[in-house]
Protein backbone atom coordinates (compact mmCIF):
# COMPACT_ATOMS: atom_id res chain seq x y z
CA UNK A 1 0.00 0.00 0.00
CA UNK A 2 1.35 3.42 -0.98
CA UNK A 3 2.05 5.59 2.04
CA UNK A 4 1.84 9.27 1.17
CA UNK A 5 4.79 10.93 2.85
CA UNK A 6 7.38 13.54 2.03
CA UNK A 7 10.57 12.09 0.52
CA UNK A 8 13.78 13.50 -0.94
CA UNK A 9 12.02 13.99 -4.29
CA UNK A 10 8.88 15.52 -2.73
CA UNK A 11 8.95 18.89 -1.00
CA UNK A 12 6.20 20.80 0.78
CA UNK A 13 5.92 24.44 -0.34
CA UNK A 14 4.91 26.34 2.78
CA UNK A 15 3.61 29.43 0.98
CA UNK A 16 2.41 27.54 -2.07
CA UNK A 17 -1.10 27.88 -3.40
CA UNK A 18 -3.53 27.22 -6.21
CA UNK A 19 -1.41 29.45 -8.49
CA UNK A 20 2.00 27.95 -7.69
CA UNK A 21 1.94 25.54 -10.64
CA UNK A 22 3.16 27.09 -13.89
CA UNK A 23 0.54 28.67 -16.09
CA UNK A 24 -2.21 29.13 -13.50
CA UNK A 25 -3.73 32.33 -12.13
CA UNK A 26 -6.73 33.19 -9.96
CA UNK A 27 -8.84 36.00 -8.55
CA UNK A 28 -11.74 36.67 -6.22
CA UNK A 29 -14.07 39.66 -5.88
CA UNK A 30 -17.02 40.82 -3.80
CA UNK A 31 -20.15 41.15 -5.93
CA UNK A 32 -22.81 41.41 -3.20
CA UNK A 33 -24.04 37.82 -2.82
CA UNK A 34 -23.07 38.25 0.83
CA UNK A 35 -22.50 41.32 2.93
CA UNK A 36 -18.80 42.03 2.72
CA UNK A 37 -16.45 39.15 1.88
CA UNK A 38 -15.42 38.02 -1.59
CA UNK A 39 -18.08 35.77 -3.09
CA UNK A 40 -17.06 35.15 -6.72
CA UNK A 41 -13.79 33.57 -7.79
CA UNK A 42 -12.02 32.10 -10.79
CA UNK A 43 -9.06 29.83 -11.58
CA UNK A 44 -7.56 30.15 -15.05
CA UNK A 45 -5.01 28.12 -17.01
CA UNK A 46 -3.01 29.66 -19.86
CA UNK A 47 -3.79 26.58 -21.97
CA UNK A 48 -6.52 23.94 -21.98
CA UNK A 49 -5.69 21.43 -19.25
CA UNK A 50 -6.35 17.75 -18.75
CA UNK A 51 -8.98 17.42 -16.05
CA UNK A 52 -10.62 15.06 -13.60
CA UNK A 53 -13.54 15.42 -11.22
CA UNK A 54 -15.53 13.62 -8.56
CA UNK A 55 -18.98 14.73 -7.49
CA UNK A 56 -21.44 14.34 -4.64
CA UNK A 57 -23.47 11.14 -4.57
CA UNK A 58 -26.56 13.06 -3.46
CA UNK A 59 -29.67 12.44 -5.54
CA UNK A 60 -30.10 16.22 -5.64
CA UNK A 61 -27.03 17.30 -7.57
CA UNK A 62 -26.97 21.08 -7.94
CA UNK A 63 -27.17 22.77 -11.34
CA UNK A 64 -23.45 23.75 -11.45
CA UNK A 65 -22.43 20.10 -11.14
CA UNK A 66 -24.59 19.16 -14.11
CA UNK A 67 -23.05 21.92 -16.21
CA UNK A 68 -19.53 20.99 -15.13
CA UNK A 69 -20.09 17.33 -15.96
CA UNK A 70 -21.25 18.38 -19.42
CA UNK A 71 -18.16 20.55 -19.88
CA UNK A 72 -15.77 17.79 -18.84
CA UNK A 73 -17.48 15.19 -21.03
CA UNK A 74 -16.99 17.26 -24.19
CA UNK A 75 -13.17 16.98 -24.53
CA UNK A 76 -11.90 16.12 -21.06
CA UNK A 77 -10.25 19.53 -21.02
CA UNK A 78 -10.80 22.60 -18.85
CA UNK A 79 -9.25 26.05 -18.86
CA UNK A 80 -11.24 27.93 -16.22
CA UNK A 81 -13.34 27.31 -13.11
CA UNK A 82 -15.88 29.94 -12.04
CA UNK A 83 -17.11 29.67 -8.43
CA UNK A 84 -19.57 31.58 -6.28
CA UNK A 85 -20.32 31.29 -2.57
CA UNK A 86 -23.39 32.33 -0.50
CA UNK A 87 -25.78 30.52 -2.85
CA UNK A 88 -25.61 26.83 -3.81
CA UNK A 89 -27.89 27.15 -6.85
CA UNK A 90 -29.31 23.79 -5.78
CA UNK A 91 -32.95 22.64 -6.06
CA UNK A 92 -33.61 25.65 -8.30
CA UNK A 93 -35.12 23.84 -11.31
CA UNK A 94 -34.78 25.02 -14.89
CA UNK A 95 -33.93 28.59 -13.85
CA UNK A 96 -31.01 27.35 -11.79
CA UNK A 97 -29.70 25.36 -14.74
CA UNK A 98 -30.04 28.39 -17.03
CA UNK A 99 -28.13 30.51 -14.53
CA UNK A 100 -25.30 27.96 -14.29
CA UNK A 101 -25.05 27.87 -18.08
CA UNK A 102 -24.96 31.65 -18.17
CA UNK A 103 -22.12 31.71 -15.64
CA UNK A 104 -20.23 29.33 -17.90
CA UNK A 105 -20.91 31.38 -21.03
CA UNK A 106 -19.91 34.70 -19.47
CA UNK A 107 -16.72 33.26 -18.00
CA UNK A 108 -15.82 31.79 -21.40
CA UNK A 109 -16.45 35.17 -23.02
CA UNK A 110 -14.21 36.90 -20.47
CA UNK A 111 -11.26 34.73 -21.52
CA UNK A 112 -12.30 34.21 -25.16
CA UNK A 113 -12.37 30.43 -24.80
CA UNK A 114 -14.88 27.71 -25.67
CA UNK A 115 -17.74 27.45 -23.12
CA UNK A 116 -17.04 23.74 -22.54
CA UNK A 117 -13.58 24.70 -21.29
CA UNK A 118 -15.28 26.24 -18.24
CA UNK A 119 -16.40 24.43 -15.07
CA UNK A 120 -18.96 25.95 -12.70
CA UNK A 121 -19.19 25.50 -8.93
CA UNK A 122 -21.43 27.05 -6.29
CA UNK A 123 -21.77 26.76 -2.52
CA UNK A 124 -24.09 28.23 0.08
CA UNK A 125 -27.80 28.23 0.83
CA UNK A 126 -29.94 25.63 -0.96
CA UNK A 127 -33.18 26.55 -2.73
CA UNK A 128 -32.57 30.20 -3.56
CA UNK A 129 -32.06 31.66 -7.02
CA UNK A 130 -28.77 33.31 -7.89
CA UNK A 131 -28.63 37.10 -8.08
CA UNK A 132 -27.50 37.01 -11.67
CA UNK A 133 -27.31 40.78 -12.06
CA UNK A 134 -24.57 40.82 -9.44
CA UNK A 135 -22.79 37.80 -10.93
CA UNK A 136 -22.86 39.27 -14.43
CA UNK A 137 -21.21 42.45 -13.23
CA UNK A 138 -18.80 40.55 -11.01
CA UNK A 139 -17.46 38.30 -13.76
CA UNK A 140 -16.33 41.41 -15.63
CA UNK A 141 -14.32 42.47 -12.59
CA UNK A 142 -12.30 39.26 -12.45
CA UNK A 143 -8.65 39.74 -13.37
CA UNK A 144 -6.67 36.56 -12.60
CA UNK A 145 -3.08 37.02 -11.43
CA UNK A 146 -0.30 34.68 -10.37
CA UNK A 147 0.55 35.93 -6.88
CA UNK A 148 -0.27 35.33 -3.24
CA UNK A 149 -2.79 38.16 -3.04
CA UNK A 150 -4.76 36.77 -5.98
CA UNK A 151 -4.68 33.27 -4.51
CA UNK A 152 -6.04 34.51 -1.18
CA UNK A 153 -8.71 36.55 -2.97
CA UNK A 154 -9.90 33.33 -4.62
CA UNK A 155 -9.73 31.31 -1.44
CA UNK A 156 -11.77 33.90 0.45
CA UNK A 157 -14.37 33.91 -2.31
CA UNK A 158 -15.20 30.21 -1.91
CA UNK A 159 -15.71 30.19 1.88
CA UNK A 160 -19.09 30.01 3.65
CA UNK A 161 -19.07 29.30 7.39
CA UNK A 162 -15.38 28.40 7.21
CA UNK A 163 -13.18 30.22 9.70
CA UNK A 164 -9.92 29.72 7.81
CA UNK A 165 -8.67 29.33 4.24
CA UNK A 166 -7.52 25.85 3.27
CA UNK A 167 -4.59 25.25 0.94
CA UNK A 168 -1.74 22.84 0.29
CA UNK A 169 1.17 22.71 -2.14
CA UNK A 170 3.94 20.22 -2.93
CA UNK A 171 6.70 19.96 -5.51
CA UNK A 172 8.06 16.70 -6.89
CA UNK A 173 10.97 16.05 -9.24
CA UNK A 174 9.86 14.17 -12.36
CA UNK A 175 12.25 13.54 -15.29
CA UNK A 176 14.51 16.25 -13.92
CA UNK A 177 11.63 18.75 -14.03
CA UNK A 178 9.96 20.40 -11.06
CA UNK A 179 6.28 19.45 -11.03
CA UNK A 180 4.05 21.48 -8.72
CA UNK A 181 0.68 20.48 -7.26
CA UNK A 182 -1.37 23.10 -5.44
CA UNK A 183 -4.83 23.01 -3.97
CA UNK A 184 -7.51 25.16 -2.34
CA UNK A 185 -10.66 23.95 -0.62
CA UNK A 186 -13.66 25.03 1.38
CA UNK A 187 -15.79 23.08 3.78
CA UNK A 188 -16.98 23.42 7.36
CA UNK A 189 -20.42 21.88 7.86
CA UNK A 190 -22.43 19.27 5.94
CA UNK A 191 -19.24 17.25 5.62
CA UNK A 192 -19.71 13.52 5.22
CA UNK A 193 -18.61 12.94 1.64
CA UNK A 194 -19.38 10.27 -0.46
CA UNK A 195 -17.71 12.67 -2.24
CA UNK A 196 -20.23 17.88 2.18
CA UNK A 197 -20.58 21.42 1.55
CA UNK A 198 -17.13 20.67 0.30
CA UNK A 199 -15.37 22.06 -2.76
CA UNK A 200 -11.76 21.29 -3.60
CA UNK A 201 -9.72 22.56 -6.52
CA UNK A 202 -6.28 21.24 -7.45
CA UNK A 203 -3.94 22.58 -10.12
CA UNK A 204 -0.75 21.01 -11.41
CA UNK A 205 1.65 21.70 -14.26
CA UNK A 206 2.26 17.96 -14.68
CA UNK A 207 1.97 16.37 -18.10
CA UNK A 208 -0.70 13.72 -17.56
CA UNK A 209 -3.71 12.71 -19.64
CA UNK A 210 -7.26 13.05 -18.34
CA UNK A 211 -8.04 9.34 -18.07
CA UNK A 212 -4.94 8.67 -15.96
CA UNK A 213 -5.69 11.74 -13.85
CA UNK A 214 -9.28 10.60 -13.32
CA UNK A 215 -8.20 7.16 -12.15
CA UNK A 216 -5.72 8.73 -9.74
CA UNK A 217 -8.25 11.22 -8.35
CA UNK A 218 -10.87 8.51 -7.82
CA UNK A 219 -8.39 6.34 -5.94
CA UNK A 220 -7.03 9.16 -3.79
CA UNK A 221 -10.51 10.53 -3.05
CA UNK A 222 -11.46 7.26 -1.37
CA UNK A 223 -8.46 7.62 0.96
CA UNK A 224 -8.80 11.32 1.72
CA UNK A 225 -11.92 13.41 0.99
CA UNK A 226 -14.24 10.44 1.45
CA UNK A 227 -12.66 9.72 4.83
CA UNK A 228 -13.65 12.98 6.54
CA UNK A 229 -16.81 13.76 8.44
CA UNK A 230 -18.03 16.73 10.47
CA UNK A 231 -21.72 16.13 10.98
CA UNK A 232 -22.83 13.16 8.89
CA UNK A 233 -24.57 15.26 6.22
CA UNK A 234 -23.73 15.14 2.51
CA UNK A 235 -24.34 18.24 0.43
CA UNK A 236 -25.85 18.77 -3.02
CA UNK A 237 -22.74 20.57 -4.29
CA UNK A 238 -19.66 18.55 -3.30
CA UNK A 239 -17.03 18.49 -5.98
CA UNK A 240 -13.31 17.98 -6.44
CA UNK A 241 -11.83 19.35 -9.67
CA UNK A 242 -8.28 18.88 -10.92
CA UNK A 243 -6.57 20.61 -13.84
CA UNK A 244 -3.17 19.54 -15.25
CA UNK A 245 -1.82 21.82 -17.98
CA UNK A 246 1.50 20.10 -18.80
CA UNK A 247 3.58 23.26 -18.38
CA UNK A 248 6.26 21.39 -16.40
CA UNK A 249 7.11 19.55 -19.64
CA UNK A 250 7.85 16.21 -17.98
CA UNK A 251 7.33 12.98 -19.89
CA UNK A 252 3.72 11.88 -19.80
CA UNK A 253 2.83 10.42 -16.42
CA UNK A 254 1.06 7.08 -16.05
CA UNK A 255 1.43 4.00 -13.82
CA UNK A 256 4.27 2.74 -16.04
CA UNK A 257 6.36 5.88 -15.56
CA UNK A 258 9.36 5.14 -13.28
CA UNK A 259 8.46 8.09 -11.02
CA UNK A 260 4.71 7.50 -10.95
CA UNK A 261 4.72 6.60 -7.25
CA UNK A 262 6.44 9.90 -6.41
CA UNK A 263 3.82 11.93 -8.26
CA UNK A 264 1.01 9.84 -6.78
CA UNK A 265 2.38 10.34 -3.27
CA UNK A 266 2.66 14.12 -3.74
CA UNK A 267 -0.87 14.27 -5.15
CA UNK A 268 -2.18 12.28 -2.18
CA UNK A 269 -0.36 14.56 0.27
CA UNK A 270 -2.12 17.62 -1.17
CA UNK A 271 -5.50 15.87 -1.04
CA UNK A 272 -4.97 14.56 2.49
CA UNK A 273 -3.88 17.95 3.83
CA UNK A 274 -6.91 19.65 2.31
CA UNK A 275 -9.23 16.97 3.71
CA UNK A 276 -7.74 17.29 7.21
CA UNK A 277 -8.00 21.09 7.11
CA UNK A 278 -11.69 20.77 6.21
CA UNK A 279 -12.26 18.36 9.09
CA UNK A 280 -10.39 20.57 11.56
CA UNK A 281 -12.42 23.62 10.55
CA UNK A 282 -15.76 21.92 11.15
CA UNK A 283 -18.45 24.30 12.33
CA UNK A 284 -17.85 25.08 15.99
CA UNK A 285 -14.95 22.61 16.17
CA UNK A 286 -12.09 23.01 18.63
CA UNK A 287 -9.93 20.06 17.60
CA UNK A 288 -9.09 17.62 14.81
CA UNK A 289 -9.71 13.92 15.43
CA UNK A 290 -7.74 11.32 13.49
CA UNK A 291 -8.75 7.68 13.70
CA UNK A 292 -6.44 4.96 12.42
CA UNK A 293 -7.73 1.41 12.16
CA UNK A 294 -5.19 -1.39 11.72
CA UNK A 295 -5.44 -5.16 11.61
CA UNK A 296 -8.56 -5.14 9.43
CA UNK A 297 -9.54 -7.93 7.06
CA UNK A 298 -9.83 -5.55 4.11
CA UNK A 299 -8.87 -1.98 3.32
CA UNK A 300 -12.55 -1.12 2.85
CA UNK A 301 -13.45 -2.44 6.30
CA UNK A 302 -10.60 -0.47 7.87
CA UNK A 303 -11.90 2.73 6.24
CA UNK A 304 -15.50 1.98 7.24
CA UNK A 305 -14.62 1.39 10.89
CA UNK A 306 -12.41 4.50 11.04
CA UNK A 307 -15.18 6.65 9.63
CA UNK A 308 -17.82 5.14 11.93
CA UNK A 309 -15.70 6.05 14.94
CA UNK A 310 -14.85 9.59 13.88
CA UNK A 311 -18.46 10.16 12.79
CA UNK A 312 -20.01 9.03 16.07
CA UNK A 313 -21.70 11.94 17.82
CA UNK A 314 -20.98 10.26 21.15
CA UNK A 315 -17.27 9.95 20.37
CA UNK A 316 -17.16 13.54 19.09
CA UNK A 317 -18.84 14.94 22.20
CA UNK A 318 -16.58 12.88 24.47
CA UNK A 319 -13.53 14.34 22.74
CA UNK A 320 -14.99 17.84 23.15
CA UNK A 321 -15.49 17.18 26.85
CA UNK A 322 -12.00 15.65 27.21
CA UNK A 323 -13.64 12.45 28.50
CA UNK A 324 -11.75 9.23 27.67
CA UNK A 325 -14.98 7.25 27.33
CA UNK A 326 -13.64 4.36 25.23
CA UNK A 327 -16.98 2.56 25.47
CA UNK A 328 -18.27 4.92 22.82
CA UNK A 329 -15.46 3.83 20.51
CA UNK A 330 -16.38 0.19 21.13
CA UNK A 331 -20.00 0.95 20.24
CA UNK A 332 -19.00 2.56 16.94
CA UNK A 333 -16.83 -0.43 16.03
CA UNK A 334 -19.69 -2.74 16.99
CA UNK A 335 -22.21 -1.29 14.55
CA UNK A 336 -19.73 -0.88 11.69
CA UNK A 337 -20.63 -4.20 10.01
CA UNK A 338 -16.91 -5.01 9.67
CA UNK A 339 -15.50 -8.38 10.69
CA UNK A 340 -14.72 -8.06 14.39
CA UNK A 341 -13.48 -10.47 17.04
CA UNK A 342 -13.93 -8.64 20.38
CA UNK A 343 -11.15 -10.50 22.19
CA UNK A 344 -8.58 -9.28 19.63
CA UNK A 345 -9.32 -5.54 19.66
CA UNK A 346 -6.91 -2.96 21.05
CA UNK A 347 -7.85 0.71 21.58
CA UNK A 348 -5.33 3.49 22.07
CA UNK A 349 -5.79 7.18 22.79
CA UNK A 350 -2.49 8.64 21.70
CA UNK A 351 0.02 6.34 23.42
CA UNK A 352 -2.42 5.32 26.16
CA UNK A 353 -3.81 1.79 25.92
CA UNK A 354 -7.46 1.88 27.00
CA UNK A 355 -8.67 -1.57 26.04
CA UNK A 356 -7.08 -4.90 25.04
CA UNK A 357 -7.82 -8.64 25.22
CA UNK A 358 -11.52 -7.81 25.62
CA UNK A 359 -10.71 -6.10 28.93
CA UNK A 360 -10.38 -2.50 30.14
CA UNK A 361 -6.87 -1.37 30.99
CA UNK A 362 -5.67 0.80 33.84
CA UNK A 363 -4.72 4.26 32.64
CA UNK A 364 -4.41 7.73 34.07
CA UNK A 365 -7.68 9.61 33.63
CA UNK A 366 -5.74 12.81 34.19
CA UNK A 367 -3.27 12.00 31.42
CA UNK A 368 -6.09 10.99 29.07
CA UNK A 369 -8.04 14.17 29.77
CA UNK A 370 -4.92 16.27 29.26
CA UNK A 371 -4.30 14.57 25.90
CA UNK A 372 -7.89 15.17 24.78
CA UNK A 373 -7.50 18.90 25.42
CA UNK A 374 -4.92 19.19 22.63
CA UNK A 375 -5.74 20.67 19.22
CA UNK A 376 -5.29 17.29 17.55
CA UNK A 377 -6.31 13.90 18.93
CA UNK A 378 -5.50 10.44 17.57
CA UNK A 379 -7.49 7.30 18.27
CA UNK A 380 -6.01 3.98 17.15
CA UNK A 381 -7.96 0.75 16.94
CA UNK A 382 -6.34 -2.58 16.08
CA UNK A 383 -8.97 -5.11 14.99
CA UNK A 384 -6.47 -7.96 15.03
CA UNK A 385 -8.10 -9.95 12.21
CA UNK A 386 -6.00 -8.99 9.19
CA UNK A 387 -3.24 -6.81 7.78
CA UNK A 388 -5.12 -3.86 6.26
CA UNK A 389 -5.29 -0.31 7.62
CA UNK A 390 -7.24 2.88 7.03
CA UNK A 391 -7.67 6.39 8.39
CA UNK A 392 -10.47 8.92 8.80
CA UNK A 393 -10.61 12.48 10.05
CA UNK A 394 -13.23 14.57 11.80
CA UNK A 395 -13.70 17.04 14.61
CA UNK A 396 -15.36 17.36 17.99
CA UNK A 397 -19.03 18.30 18.31
CA UNK A 398 -19.62 21.47 20.30
CA UNK A 399 -22.38 23.80 21.47
CA UNK A 400 -21.32 26.26 18.78
CA UNK A 401 -22.21 23.77 16.02
CA UNK A 402 -25.83 23.97 17.09
CA UNK A 403 -25.72 27.80 17.28
CA UNK A 404 -24.24 28.13 13.79
CA UNK A 405 -26.68 25.76 12.10
CA UNK A 406 -29.77 26.82 14.01
CA UNK A 407 -29.56 30.24 12.32
CA UNK A 408 -27.71 29.45 9.07
CA UNK A 409 -30.21 31.22 6.79
CA UNK A 410 -30.86 34.14 9.15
Amino acid sequence: MLQAKETSSIKKIENGSIVSAKGFSADGVHVGLRYSKNDLGVIYSEVPASCAAVYTQSHFQAAPLKVTQESVAKENLLQAIIVNSANANACTGEQGLKDAYEMRERCASLFTIQPHYVAVASTGVIGEFLKMDKIRAGIQELNPQCNQEASEAFQTAILTTDLVMKNSCYEVEIDGKTVTIGGAAKGSGMIHPNMATMLSFVTTDANIDSSTLQALLSEVTDKTYNQITVDGDTSTNDMVLVMANGKAENNALNPNHPQWDDFKAAFQLVSEELAKQIAKDGEGATKLIEVEVTGAKTKQEANVVAKKIVGSSLVKTAVYGADANWGRIICAVGYSEAQVEPEKIDIFLGDLCLFTNNSPQSFSEEAASSYLKQDSVKITVNLGVGAEAGKAWGCDLTYDYVKINASYRT
